[in-house]
């Protein structure tokens, strides 16, 4: 069915069209005007010049763990968890949703070595039973250390909405915890029992763990995922070497780099850069690492991610519109076009003639973008 989104602010991928009107027809954009239509209703709605912007993507959160385990020790059925989980992301704007699911912990006692198998599933028979109101898909994120992760991953790499693999390595004294005092400052919450000699031991067990496995699990992964086209992810890159290993493995995106230094060089070997909406709202990382503003104010910053807070996508996204040099259709495009494309899909993230009509309605609010409404392929959500 036709239908007109009338008398709005476009943000598009090369500006911003002030008062403006979008056709959609059949779930697709069918027509751009510049201008506001003198259409009636029922067919045309008046948006009353609010903010009408691309459904936002998310490539890497992990939002759905708080729902799974409400309270400590708590878990909670998984697919009203995962249903839950779905309205607060397209609440927050976000209407293509790769879950990042956790394949492997170095933490004995983990909700994500509990609920892998279990979310996968749920997420699975969402989709098939067509609950959602985003369009979910998963993102793989691969302890390397941990010692049976190609058993736990195999099962699930040829799911067709497998769209994103990372590799990941959070072993104490490197990558995200270089510091050791931040790391233990990080787990003590789930270790409460550690001592100074109890802490060093778990340093040097989760060490030698790495020594065994995460070489081979690395280029055995890369292997699995480059054998199906799914694209490739480097996390929490540090050095130089780093990036360099991540080029020679094939890898697309570098996931929350730690330095300026390493997206730096993500940069110039043509890697995507991602980094934490939340930084972005905090005003900074909350383990120590790079800002992504610094990162945003050299030019080296193409993708957030709510990562463990929904909403702070579209917040940190119009905080990125104000800095110099940016603009808020360059922002946007952080959280539409850019992460879209970073995970092969070409038919939504940009208001543009064919695409999906993915869409986000919004309103500033004492500097707060405001979700109004929301639609998924042309279909209110929200």
């Amino acid at each position: 069915m036709k239908r007109i989104l009338n008398n709005a602010r476009l943000i598009l991928a090369d500006g911003v069209v002030e008062r403006g009107a979008l056709e959609i027809d059949n779930g697709v954009i069918a027509a751009i005007h510049a201008q506001a239509l003198s259409a009636p209703p029922p067919h045309s709605e008046d948006l009353d010049g609010d903010d009408l912007l691309p459904g936002l993507v998310e490539v890497h959160t992990d939002n759905l763990e708080k729902h799974l385990m409400p309270r400590n020790g708590v878990l909670w059925p998984t697919l009203p968890a995962v249903v839950t989980h779905d309205a607060q992301c397209v609440a927050a704007g976000i209407t293509t949703v790769l879950d990042a699911l956790s394949v492997g912990d170095l933490e004995g006692d983990s909700v994500r070595l509990d609920t892998l198998q279990s979310a996968f599933d749920a997420i699975d028979a969402g989709m098939r039973q067509r609950v959602f109101r985003a369009e979910h898909l998963f993102h793989l994120r691969c302890e390397l250390a941990y010692p049976t992760l190609l058993d736990a991953l195999s099962p699930l790499l040829d799911h067709p909405a497998v769209r994103l693999v990372s590799l990941m390595d959070h072993t104490p004294g490197q990558r995200q915890y270089r510091d050791l005092a931040q790391y233990r400052k990080y787990y003590a919450k789930k270790n409460v029992s550690w001592n100074d000699d109890t802490f060093l031991a778990a340093v040097e067990q989760r060490k030698l763990k790495q020594r065994q496995y995460a070489g081979r699990h690395r280029q055995a992964v890369v292997e699995l995922a480059r054998a199906r086209g799914i694209a490739l992810a480097s996390h929490d890159d540090t050095e130089l070497g780093h990036i360099d290993e991540a080029v020679r493995d094939g890898v697309a995106v570098s996931e929350f780099p730690t330095t300026l230094t390493a997206a730096r060089a993500a940069r110039e070997q043509g890697l995507m850069t991602v980094m934490g909406a939340p930084n972005i709202v905090r005003g900074g990382s909350h383990s120590g690492n790079v800002a992504a503003l610094e990162l945003a104010g050299h030019g080296l910053l193409d993708i957030l991610s709510s990562d463990y807070v929904p909403a702070s996508l579209l917040h940190a996204a119009y905080l990125l519109g104000r800095q110099p040099d940016w603009g808020l259709s360059r922002a946007i495009a952080t959280v539409s076009v850019n992460p879209a494309r970073a995970v092969g899909l070409a038919d939504r993230g940009a208001i543009a003639v064919g695409q999906r009509a993915d869409l986000v309605q919004a309103r500033e609010q004492d500097g707060i973008p405001l979700v109004r409404q929301v639609w998924n392929a042309g279909r209110r959500v929200f």
